[in-house]
């Protein structure tokens, strides 16, 4: 039976919701390999966190160099796997991180790398929104193991609870791993509201706003939900740019997505509209974003995102 590696997600030493779904798409290939990569004294610690999702085995490689020189030594590891374990193909979650080790990966190991999938098939076929979410692709690795790398929310995990067998491996990082040092970081201020690419509500606010998220991030948190923002927003100052969504910002694919006062241009629509299922709420009945909304509102999100944050508060009591 195959082996397909996972590399395993975390967010400040926390497992991330997506290593399910990485295993989930692995699982259809064959049995997964979680690799986790931790500090010294935290692998097994991390391991036993991975507790959902067709998890087979798991793979610990602790090491300092992970946290003192991040993505060179971690992609270091990550290959020195690849090329003694042989793996049928290597899935990373599709973040900044996660890119920048499966490309150094792909190089390291002469292998084919697929970015951004939304799917991977049995057979290791990778489904793509290509040319701002414009148009599908379907797509194969001919070379090397297939490094593939899946966007977060994008397939239905399989919340299974995992019993995997748990190896430690021992490995020496290459020394040209270890020439960058991380001298200082500042993980980013989550709040209380989920993580924007891992959430299953996201809830965005765009040029209708006029500066004013108070009515959006009302509403998200009567849902539990996630904040977004337009470009438009977040290049006017109104809201961070670490909460932009978009092309050249966070694509997200929630179980729902409500955009309000987002005209839905198409940089926009690249970072959301794989979401599940889409609400669009707007007073410009031309706003582009109707085209792929499931449901839409005309009017004023002012009036109506008020209502319906009274309507979810009085349906939870």
């Amino acid at each position: 039976m195959s082996n397909v590696f996972i590399l395993a997600d975390f967010l400040d030493g926390k497992p991330t919701k997506t290593n399910a779904e990485l295993a989930t798409a692995g699982a259809r290939i064959g049995s997964v390999t979680a690799v986790v990569l931790a500090p010294v004294g935290k692998g097994e610690a991390q391991a036993s966190s991975l507790a959902t999702g067709p998890i087979s085995q798991i793979l610990i490689v602790e090491s300092d160099y992970f946290s003192q020189n991040g993505v060179a030594a971690v992609a270091d590891a990550l290959a020195q796997l690849v090329t003694t374990k042989s793996p049928a193909a290597l899935l990373v979650a599709s973040h900044a991180f996660g890119k920048e080790v499966a490309a150094r990966v792909a190089v390291r190991t002469d292998s084919g790398i697929i970015t951004d999938a939304v799917d991977v098939s049995s057979d290791l076929t990778a489904t793509q929104l290509v040319f701002g979410g414009s148009t599908t692709v379907h797509s194969k690795v001919s070379h090397g193991t297939p490094i593939i790398t899946v966007r977060p929310n994008s397939i239905n995990a399989e919340l299974t609870p995992a019993t995997p067998v748990v190896e430690k491996i021992e490995l020496a990082l290459d020394e040209n791993s270890k020439k960058a040092t991380i001298t200082s970081s500042k993980p980013p201020v989550q709040g209380d509201r989920p993580q924007l690419t891992e959430a299953n509500i996201v809830v965005s606010g765009g040029r209708g706003t006029n500066g004013d998220f108070s009515p959006v991030e009302a509403f998200a948190d009567s849902m539990g939900a996630a904040v977004g923002a337009s470009r438009a927003a977040t290049d006017a100052g109104w809201y961070p740019h670490t909460h932009q969504v978009g092309q050249t910002g966070k694509s997200v694919s929630p179980q729902l997505y409500v955009a309000c006062g987002i005209s839905g241009a198409i940089q926009h629509r690249a970072g959301m509209q794989t979401s599940k299922t889409i609400v669009v709420i707007n007073k410009d009945p031309e706003a582009p974003l109707f085209e792929i909304a499931d449901f839409g509102v005309i009017g004023d999100l002012f009036a109506v995102l008020p209502k319906a944050t009274e309507g979810v508060k009085a349906h939870k009591s």
